[in-house]
């Protein structure tokens, strides 16, 4: 299909031509770093939301200088690519302390540029997240969006109103209801689209103008619909723990013999399960959404949540075994994987617990043995 070779192209680089296309009207990108970041308020404002990754780094040679080697290789394959002038094209960036790696972001971003490796964008905000979900880190939460909105109208001289704002999140909320309804497909019995192609069309919504995403969305999901692909008979896998936007990783596990149906990425479900109130005032809407969608490791106190969702997921997409992978030195995503693992097995589901790198498969070989001897456990 044209339109899932589209979405695959997106997803196998940086940035694509519905980016440079969006520049060359005079449009202004930021990127942004975490899935916690309302990417409405910066559609609002006019702007391209742009999810930032590390694809297309291929060592992490100058990020070693600035993180060190006992980091999670995530933010270092960014850092490398801002020092290979990778993201020139960035107007503005919004960093979030997702974690202590991607914190430090903000700090190796700025210092690489100072030292001329790189540069950093004119416009850029630390946006903070609560860790807790309270009434009291709702209103702080509201009060943080305001911040964003108010530096983006003062820095880029505009104005985003309550009209840019429902727009916003009435478009988002399409993406939503579209992407379920891939995760509908996904779930049935005959699987029209394999885990790597649905893989790419998630990771494509973070680059590329969101009214053209969901054109094209729509366009696959009728493709989808009458297509004579059935790929049935394969062990149904999930798959959950760190960031993946690396369509070759999940190729690689589905070449073992088995499909990703489901996932509980933020580059995955995780992002897109929960839609927004489009009735309530839209920034006290946006921040009830973001602070307590599908919750993140980083958030206290709701493993059980984090549980039940994962216990969601294997049943709608009816899984036969769980990998929990986590990029090396992740140590949220690691920790919980062990309790995944104890607690899904408890349950009679079977998982694999795997460590990688992020980006470029180092590890190639040691992942596929042991995705195989796992998918030969499940016959």
């Amino acid at each position: 299909m044209d339109t899932l070779k589209e979405f695959n192209t997106i997803a196998a680089n940086l940035t694509s031509h519905h980016v440079d296309e969006w520049i060359n009207k005079g449009k202004k990108v930021i990127g942004f770093t975490c899935s916690y970041v309302p990417e409405e308020i910066i559609y609002a404002a006019g702007m391209l939301p742009f999810r930032i990754r590390g694809v297309g780094a291929t060592s992490t040679s100058l990020a070693d200088s600035y993180y060190g080697p006992v980091n999670c290789s995530f933010p270092k394959c960014v850092l490398q690519l801002v020092g290979d002038n990778k993201y020139q094209f960035l107007d503005g960036v919004v960093i979030m302390p997702s974690c202590d790696s991607m914190r430090r972001l903000d700090d190796t971003w700025r210092k690489a540029a100072e030292d001329a490796k790189g540069t950093f964008p004119s416009y850029h905000s630390f946006f903070g997240v609560p860790h807790k979900v309270t009434n009291y880190s709702l209103e702080w939460f509201v009060d943080e969006i305001k911040n964003l909105i108010t530096s983006l109208e003062n820095h880029f001289k505009i104005k985003i109103t309550d009209g840019d704002l429902k727009s916003a999140i009435k478009e988002y909320n399409e993406s939503r209801d579209l992407l379920m309804k891939l995760d509908e497909l996904r779930c049935k019995d005959s699987v029209p689209i394999s885990g790597a192609d649905a893989t790419a069309v998630i990771i494509a919504s973070g680059a590329m103008p969101r009214d053209e995403y969901n054109g094209l969305l729509k366009k696959l999901l009728n493709e989808l619909k009458k297509s004579k692909k059935n790929i049935k008979g394969k062990k149904r896998l999930m798959i959950g723990g760190s960031p993946n936007d690396d369509v070759a990783l999940v190729k690689l596990i589905e070449s073992s013999g088995g499909i990703i149906v489901a996932d509980t990425l933020c580059f995955g479900s995780r992002a897109y399960v929960d839609r927004i109130d489009e009735k309530e005032d839209p920034v006290v809407s946006i921040a009830k959404r973001y602070l307590t969608h599908k919750l993140c490791p980083r958030m206290f106190g709701a493993y059980k949540n984090r549980l039940e969702f994962t216990k969601e997921r294997v049943g709608q997409a009816k899984i036969d075994g769980v990998i929990l992978q986590n990029i090396r030195f992740c140590d949220m995503h690691g920790s919980e994987n062990s309790l995944f693992e104890r607690d899904l097995e408890a349950m009679g589901i079977p998982c694999l617990k795997i460590e990688r790198e992020y980006g470029f498969l180092a590890d190639e070989g040691r992942i596929k043995m042991r995705v195989d001897a796992f998918i030969e456990s499940l016959q």
